[in-house]
């Protein structure tokens, strides 16, 4: 068994360690088998962590329920996705509060160029369902990976238009994979196994309580480039997912409905606050997005991307804009995700431009040149 991946999952199972606590104690002591492996003290001494995290790690004896969780995943087909894995998504990554580990079954990339989350009411009209399906429809030109939740509505229908039309869609869930909630939709569930996936953060057996939902929610909004709201009302977790994806700096879309419907306040007050654009077709993803339909990511052999030519810093640049919307990021959302202060990434932004690899926008923002 792989002892990086045993102590992986054991430290999921730590009581009292969340996703951000492990992600510090990683970005410390570089490896997960190490932080069980450091010195009490010295563990106590890194920032944020204390005598009290340090003696919860510490005192954690229970690798055995980890090697079982491990046994059942490779059991059901399901692979584990740690933080630091390539196959992570890498967009949910530079959302503060991601989750540390992941459980996913399936046959897609998690790192498709274009994401699209799709959410909306569980009591959806036919209005919703119909502008779903003729969204997903439109974002077949751009190949996009449609992500959801699998709830009644909304989501089950982003999910089986996606199939239709031949695009991969992920259903993130609120309990471990081997329980499909709602259960009426494990026929869906198994067909998106093979043209997409499913995804959670959480472990085999564990059942969809209702405090698992928002959570399951900043998982759409975190790997999605755009988060559409079709239906929604006043109140309920399609609203949250948006707030979240406002929260990460993505962009939030919403369909306008009729003045005085109860699953039309949602959308209508998005658009009203400014938290949303008002969208009407995938011309209006386009346009904000800065999305051509087909395009292609840049070619990772394209060899004026080489990043051996490049310091680290300048590579950190790189694959932050690699893997953010094309329409170009703020400076300060820049300096965040690539994890360097302001004072320096401008030099390295300005050696950048120099070399032909980035360039600045309208709006103060930078992309991939």
């Amino acid at each position: 068994m792989d002892d990086e991946k045993l102590y992986q999952v054991a430290l999921s199972m730590v009581p009292g360690i969340g996703d951000v606590t492990a992600k510090t104690l990683l970005s410390h002591c570089g490896s997960v088998k190490e932080i069980f492996t450091k010195n009490k003290n010295n563990l106590a001494k890194i920032p944020g962590i204390g005598p009290v995290n340090s003696d919860k790690i510490k005192s954690f004896k229970n690798f055995s329920a980890a090697e079982q969780e491990i046994d059942k995943c490779q059991k059901h087909d399901i692979e584990i996705l740690f933080f630091t894995d390539k196959k992570y998504p890498k967009k949910l990554k530079h959302a503060p509060d991601s989750p540390a580990v992941l459980y996913y079954k399936g046959a897609s990339d998690l790192n498709n160029y274009k994401t699209v989350a799709i959410v909306g009411t569980r009591k959806s009209t036919g209005y919703g369902r119909k502008f779903t399906e003729q969204i997903v429809e439109q974002l077949a030109a751009h190949n996009a990976l449609i992500v959801s939740g699998l709830a009644y509505g909304i989501d089950v229908k982003a999910h089986k238009a996606a199939l239709k039309y031949g695009l991969e869609t992920i259903g993130v869930m609120a309990s471990g994979l081997d329980i499909i909630y709602p259960s009426m939709h494990r026929s869906i569930a198994l067909e998106m196994v093979h043209q997409g996936g499913l995804l959670t953060e959480f472990r085999i057996g564990e059942k969809p309580d209702a405090h698992n939902f928002p959570s399951r929610n900043r998982i759409i909004a975190g790997m999605s480039d755009v988060t559409i709201v079709v239906e929604a009302a006043a109140k309920g977790g399609a609203l949250i997912t948006a707030e979240i994806a406002n929260s990460y700096n993505r962009d939030v879309f919403a369909l306008p409905g009729d003045i005085g419907k109860n699953f039309s306040n949602g959308c209508n007050n998005l658009i009203k606050s400014n938290k949303a654009h008002l969208l009407t077709s995938v011309e209006d993803i386009e346009y904000i997005m800065n999305w051509e339909p087909m395009s292609d990511p840049i070619p990772a052999d394209d060899p004026s991307y080489d990043c051996s030519k490049f310091s680290r810093e300048e590579k950190s640049v790189i694959d932050t804009l690699r893997s953010s919307s094309l329409d170009g990021i703020l400076l300060d959302e820049l300096s965040w995700r690539s994890q360097i202060p302001l004072n320096k990434l401008a030099s390295v932004l300005l050696n950048l431009e120099f070399n032909g690899i980035v360039k600045t926008i309208p709006g103060k923002k930078y992309k991939l040149a």
